[in-house]
Formats: structure tokens, sequence, C-alpha cells
């Protein structure tokens, strides 16, 4: 069984990132209508197929344990991210999941996406991560690598906001 590559297991779950680490922070309001619609699809990986990722899942809902390869690309030249689901939530307040990465992952660290909703009743949606580059894709990418992580999570933000468009 592949060992997470990481220490801080579930740093996202609390939002208390570790120090020394890159961060990733990006929230969105999504209409207040939207949460139950936006929570299913975070917790189904409709969200991150609807955003053009390939996700290979253990199961059809996120859950701790199940494993999952995340693929960006096409054929030989998709980038394979294989991951672990460390924990999730679906409490009626907040829906969604981190997971830490495995051996494989181009990447060191945990990212996690959280629907929510406020004391005032508004809902937003949240990726949150902390990384370090494990290999030579991420090392050779530097700068350019922290801009994809940022613009991946804006690209989750408004995939989610045209999900909860829909009819």
């Amino acid at each position: 069984m592949l060992a997470l590559t990481y220490p801080h297991v579930g740093a996202t779950e609390s939002g208390d990132l570790p120090p020394g680490w890159r961060h990733v922070r990006h929230r969105v309001r999504l209409p207040d209508s939207c949460f139950a619609a936006a929570g299913s699809a975070v917790l189904d990986w409709r969200l991150h197929r609807a955003a053009g990722i390939r996700m290979d899942a253990g199961a059809d809902r996120a859950a701790p344990g199940v494993r999952v390869v995340s693929g960006l690309g096409v054929g030989p030249l998709r980038l394979a991210a294989p991951c672990e689901v460390v924990w999730a939530v679906d409490d009626g307040r907040r829906a969604g999941f981190g997971y830490g990465t495995l051996p494989g992952h181009p990447a060191r660290g945990e990212e996690a996406f959280v629907v929510s909703r406020d004391a005032a009743g508004r809902v937003w949606f949240e990726v949150l991560a902390f990384s370090r580059p494990d290999g030579w894709v991420m090392h050779t990418a530097g700068p350019a690598g922290r801009a994809f992580q940022h613009a991946y999570a804006w690209w989750l933000g408004r995939t989610l906001r045209r999900l909860c468009a829909r009819p």
C-alpha cells in the first residue's frame, strides 16, 4: 500500500496550513440556492470532470481512504497525479474533501475543495492547498507551476459557478 508523501495530513480541513510550503487559497461566491448541488458536484467528482480533469477514482464519491488519479493532458502527454482522500465532510454547512499526494504525483502536499454556507446564508466554494514540488515536472516548472496551481483553483471555481447556473 502506498503511503502519503507529506506530513501535516489533514491540515486543509482546519485551514491551518503549515509554514514553509506553497499555499493556495481561492474562494468564490456561488448562488445561495446552489449549496446542495455544488456540494454534490464536488463530492462525486463531477466538478473536476466538468473542468476537463480525468478522474479515475476508487469510488463514486469522495470518502477517507478513496484513491483517485487525476489526469491533465491527452494521451502520452497526460500527467497523472495519484492521491488519497484524507478527509471528507457533508454536514449541511460544509460539503467537500481534502486529498493528499501519493508517490508518482508531481508535487507533495494536500488540496481541499469545499462548498460552505456562512452565518448569513451565503454559499462559497474554496480551494485550499499546501504543496512542494516533487519530481522533475514541478521542479522544472518553477514559478509557472505555482501560477498553474492558482489558475487551476480559479478554473474550478468558474466551472462550479457554471454548473450551478444549469437548471
